[in-house]
């Protein structure tokens, strides 16, 4: 549920990204920003980020001078430098422009962001964070504080310095807004919003004003890294985040809201109407735009729901509900028949879909194989298997769907149980 603070009486949640902080100029136009802000009265958390490529820097002089061989607790320790430097700099900035400020550094008895000791890529733990966030910034704001919190930082129960992988400080700023109960997250980058495409490959790519979470997901499984996907875990789904270009005058600046949140569970799901494979097989089908040309124009005139779609050289392969797919049969029967490339057709027995859903699954080893893994423990043959964005469907008998999906829940159980999802 959004709040509905006044206009004078907003909390925000601010990061700052290296590439805004890169020079002088820049700094200077991001602390304009947080100033004019909370001259309105607005309540401000800055996050930053180490300035410009300091952290890709100072890994490349600690390989060089470890010979690549330094411990990863010593590795943390020394990137930790590039994040706390900036809140340094980004506090005294705001001082110097009559705003009260503060900083907070991990070795503070205080330090809000804890997590486990897997250094390089550690996990908050998330409770705790969330109560040290609500307790530490709470009072800051009470003294009138800005508080500046080095982003990408944390610290193991008993002191050590962890960083958060990456895009560690966008978890910062997440974590620290779901605590807080913030108005809105603002990530100030060196781009004016999400795009519809890249515009280094795509010379009109338009910027997008909107976008869920699992929107977005589905994007970074490309490759492209708008907000890194760990990061994503940590978005309140209740709280917006707003990305804005950093050559913007103000905070008010439009560019790309991203909406929701996702679950962190895995979930599976039967769907309720029955299904078939149909198959053409042929010679070069792949390269063959009649056929696949054909098919497609038939599919749009039948309205049919393509549930899954194969195609290699030697076979093109449709999954479509039963319901409604005998008209559809000939036409695709028809295709055979008129185009050389096309040779026969064949029909599978009904089957069932089977869904599992998750936002990581990409990052969780072993999803595909625990699942078929079951079904074989129980004689079941897949009959097609597809991985799309943040779902894997898999297609078995329709008479043993039941049987199917109790296996295919209990392998998802017992992986979630070893891993960290």
């Amino acid at each position: 549920m959004k709040n509905n603070r006044d206009v004078g009486n907003r909390l925000l949640v601010v990061k700052f990204g290296g590439s805004s902080l890169s020079n002088e100029e820049k700094i200077e136009n991001a602390v304009s920003k947080v100033v004019k802000e909370v001259r309105k009265g607005t309540k401000i958390v800055v996050v930053v980020s180490a300035m410009g490529k300091t952290t890709d820097e100072l890994i490349k002089f600690l390989d060089e001078a470890s010979g690549g061989k330094a411990p990863p607790q010593d590795m943390d320790d020394l990137l930790s430098m590039g994040e706390r430097t900036s809140a340094r700099i980004f506090s005294a900035a705001l001082k110097a422009h009559g705003v009260a400020a503060c900083y907070l550094d991990p070795y503070d008895p205080d330090w809000p962001i804890i997590t486990d000791d897997n250094f390089n890529n550690a996990n908050p733990l998330l409770e705790e964070s969330l109560e040290r966030v609500r307790k530490v910034i709470t009072e800051l704001f009470k003294k009138g504080f800005v508080p500046v919190i080095p982003g990408f930082i944390g610290k193991t129960k008993d002191g050590r310095v962890t960083t958060l992988g990456r895009g560690g400080s966008d978890t910062t700023a997440f974590i620290v807004a779901h605590a807080l109960n913030a108005d809105q997250v603002i990530l100030v980058t060196d781009v004016e919003g999400i795009m519809t495409a890249d515009p280094k490959l795509i010379g009109n790519a338009e910027k997008l004003d909107i976008i869920d979470v699992e929107r977005l997901i589905g994007l970074t499984d490309t490759g492209k890294k708008f907000i890194h996907r760990k990061a994503l875990r940590y978005k309140p789904p209740h709280i917006d985040v707003k990305i804005i270009s950093n050559k913007s005058e103000s905070l008010e600046a439009e560019g790309t809201v991203i909406t929701g949140g996702t679950p962190r569970e895995i979930t599976t799901s039967l769907v309720e109407y029955p299904s078939m494979a149909v198959t053409i097989v042929g010679k070069g089908l792949s390269r063959s735009h009649n056929v696949l040309k054909s098919i497609f124009d038939l599919l749009e005139r039948n309205k049919n729901n393509l549930l899954g779609l194969s195609i290699n050289q030697e076979s093109v392969i449709l999954y479509l509900p039963k319901e409604k797919v005998e008209e559809t049969l000939k036409g695709l029967h028809g295709i055979v028949l008129r185009e050389s490339d096309a040779l026969a057709l064949a029909v599978s027995p009904e089957l069932a879909l089977i869904k599992i859903k998750g936002a990581y699954l990409s990052e969780t080893p072993g999803v595909i194989s625990a699942a078929s893994g079951a079904l074989s423990s129980i004689g079941l043959n897949i009959y097609g298997l597809f991985t799309i964005t943040s779902s894997i469907h898999i297609f078995v008998d329709w008479d043993s769907r039941f049987k199917a999906l109790q296996s295919v829940e209990g392998s998802m159980k017992r992986l979630i149980e070893q891993s960290s999802y």
